[in-house]
């Protein structure tokens, strides 16, 4: 692992923990046991540190989907394992992490916005596509809707807000979500296929 890998994972570790603003250049030399001029050699403040961090996570996230993609054998399995990605992405986002990349580093909040709004969506409009030409997918869909609804459904499961913690178990929140949203676009015989893959993941838990 290089040096500057070293200092983005340390990094990562103590923000998670923390939130971004209470964590000092300082706490992270401490944390990796180096000194803070050797952060400073790569790194010219906290802000282009945080950037790095998360262009660098989306990256992972972006190549886990995309070898997520490639190991399924049809567009049904491959949508059921993308979305599953996808909300594995926005569950790692600690909300105080979420909080401080939004109010103190903008520039890294928009890296992640963008990422949701083009990369997720993207990936999600073309398994759609796909969908349809296969026949598993209804035609009459507008996927350009259905992706960006799907994006705002996952969010909208991690929102205690609408479903507090105290009363609704989060990933049973994103499964109902899930559920619906595949048997709504879904054609007879995607429904078929989607039956099936239900029933194997019952009989597996």
């Amino acid at each position: 692992m290089s040096q500057i890998e070293r200092i983005i994972e340390g990094s990562l570790e103590l923000f998670l923990q923390a939130g971004i603003k209470s964590v000092t250049m300082d706490d992270i030399a401490k944390h990796l046991g180096m000194s803070k001029k050797t952060i400073y050699q790569f790194f010219k403040d906290k802000n282009e540190l945080v950037i790095a961090l998360i262009k660098k996570r989306l990256k992972d996230d972006e190549d886990d989907m995309a070898e997520i993609i490639g190991k399924s054998s049809n567009v049904i399995e491959e949508m059921i394992n993308m979305m599953k990605c996808s909300e594995e992405i926005f569950s790692r986002a600690n909300p105080i992490v979420i909080h401080d990349l939004q109010k103190y580093h903008p520039d890294a909040w928009k890296e992640f916005q963008n990422f949701k709004s083009e990369v997720i969506v993207r990936t999600l409009e073309e398994l759609l596509t796909k969908g349809i030409a296969q026949g598993y997918i209804r035609p009459d869909i507008d996927v350009k809707v259905l992706a960006r609804m799907r994006v705002m459904e996952v969010e909208m499961g991690f929102n205690t807000a609408i479903f507090p913690a105290n009363e609704f178990n989060i990933w049973k929140v994103q499964q109902q979500l899930l559920e619906h949203f595949n048997f709504g676009i879904c054609t007879l015989k995607g429904y078929k296929l989607l039956d099936e893959y239900k029933t194997v993941h019952q009989e597996m838990n």
